[in-house]
């Protein structure tokens, strides 16, 4: 009867224990989704040609998630916590030469970083350029910029971000994107009806492809961005040193001199031009 007893007794507890690790796995669950909630960027993907979704997730060299074929833009959401919550927000744009997208190391992982310091993160999954799923492949990434920064502005108060605190980071590729985005936010290359503001408030530029130029240029971001024989307006255009206005947000660089993938020099000029 002892034994009896403490069998259901032991029986009691396990699934009351149950009930409780169940309850904080949900409240873990809920506050994973709050925090990490991905959103599609449009109803309607402008600039946009119907095809088969063929985007996947690879892992290579120690690890590293590669994204590649992306026709499906989105914005992953990462909230800090409340009490830490100082209302600046970035939008991170992860490099990949515009051919795929090293969405962890240069995406998630510098966004929960952001979030330890109180700062509302949004990574970016923009659109590979390519001829099958756009008609304009140029302007995709850009769109994809200039809404994430307008959803942004439009669901500021939700997301808890201030309006006026809302910048842009990229590395490599993608800090050719922020920087389009920083020197080319007065054409609205989106549907824009409530006139939301599309400017950064600051870009933080990490080994950044800046140009297009031959002399300094990253050549395969330029191949894939506007193909391999672009007009000289084309190359000026999408040069961003040679884009730079008194409306240029400010700008915080950071590049390794021995950079023998983009050079130091995209840095080096996108500042002097600053200046």
């Amino acid at each position: 009867m002892v034994h009896k007893n403490s069998f259901f007794l032991l029986k009691y507890n396990v699934c009351q224990l149950q009930r409780i690790f169940l309850t904080i796995f949900l409240m873990h669950l809920t506050f994973l989704t709050m925090s990490q909630q991905v959103i599609p960027l449009y109803k309607e993907i402008p600039n946009s040609i119907k095809t088969i979704n063929e985007e996947k997730e690879t892992h290579e060299d120690g690890n590293i998630l590669i994204v590649s074929n992306v026709s499906q833009p989105t914005l992953t959401i990462y909230l800090p916590e409340k009490n830490k919550a100082n209302g600046t927000g970035v939008i991170i744009c992860p490099g990949g030469g515009y051919g795929i997208l090293a969405a962890d190391h240069e995406g998630f992982a510098v966004a929960k970083r952001f979030n330890e310091m109180g700062i509302t993160a949004f990574v970016l999954k923009y659109r590979i350029p390519n001829d099958a799923t756009m008609p304009d492949k140029s302007k995709g990434p850009l769109q994809d910029a200039q809404r994430a920064i307008q959803l942004v502005r439009m669901n500021a108060k939700e997301w808890h971000v201030n309006p006026d605190k809302t910048g842009i980071m990229g590395f490599s590729a993608g800090g050719h994107l922020a920087a389009s985005a920083g020197t080319h936010f007065e054409k609205s290359l989106i549907e824009n009806t409530k006139n939301i503001n599309l400017r950064p408030d600051f870009m933080i530029l990490v080994y950044p492809v800046i140009s297009f130029t031959d002399s300094i240029g990253h050549i395969g971001s330029r191949d894939n961005l506007i193909g391999k024989n672009p007009s000289k307006d084309k190359i000026k255009y999408y040069s961003n040193e040679l884009q730079v206005t008194a409306k240029t947000p400010p700008t915080f660089l950071v590049h390794s001199i021995d950079d023998d993938a983009v050079k130091v020099n995209n840095s080096v000029d996108f500042a002097k031009a600053l200046t």
